[in-house]
């Protein structure tokens, strides 16, 4: 019943849309500016970085408290990491937003950023540092949403919490399909 519980509860952390709460504030419809995602990138493209910057902290925190939430009522890393995995879905498929939401990168980094602190740091390095070389956040997600399941592998307290980082990875990858489709033809938007 408690796995059960935190499950849910990550889910329901997870819906909770930053990107949307922050444009409504300033009177924007963010799915019908920019490039339609609300995600912090796109906030801070169509309002600006300061409120960019909020709503990756606020979808950061979202992973957090959802793994933490559900490692402590759980009693394991593996719900802990779960429950996290579900607040990615809830952060892709909002059940308060008709299930129309973001990529999930910033809360998978939160996700990992209680997990295994280290290596949810050293991902959110590699993301920054490939962000200012390019200035193409997709590809900075892609390359650590796809470096984080051999982390979890090597890292975590068990082996089987690596199927559940390739789960949210793949959920990732698949939010980013369009992404990847201008990447490899005409190009994609930058920051």
């Amino acid at each position: 019943m408690a796995e059960a519980t935190a499950l849910v509860v990550g889910y329901v952390i997870g819906s909770i849309d930053f990107a949307v709460l922050a444009s409504r504030l300033k009177g924007v419809d963010i799915y019908a500016e920019g490039s339609g995602n609300p995600g912090a990138s796109n906030v801070s493209r169509v309002i600006g970085r300061g409120a960019g910057a909020l709503v990756l902290v606020g979808d950061l925190l979202k992973g957090v408290g959802a793994a933490a939430f559900g490692e402590q009522v759980g009693g394991s890393e593996l719900i802990g990491l779960a429950a996290g995995g579900l607040a990615v879905t809830g952060h892709c498929f909002p059940v308060w937003h008709r299930f129309r939401g973001g990529k999930g990168v910033a809360t998978t980094v939160g996700v990992l950023l209680w997990v295994i602190p280290w290596l949810g740091l050293g991902l959110a390095a590699v993301w920054a540092a490939i962000i200012a070389a390019t200035r193409v956040s997709s590809f900075g997600s892609l390359t650590i949403v796809t470096l984080a399941i051999p982390g979890v592998w090597l890292w975590a307290e068990q082996a089987r919490s690596a199927v559940v980082m390739a789960a949210i990875s793949l959920l990732v990858v698949a939010r980013h399909k369009d992404n990847i489709r201008r990447m490899l033809g005409a190009g994609e938007h930058s920051l």
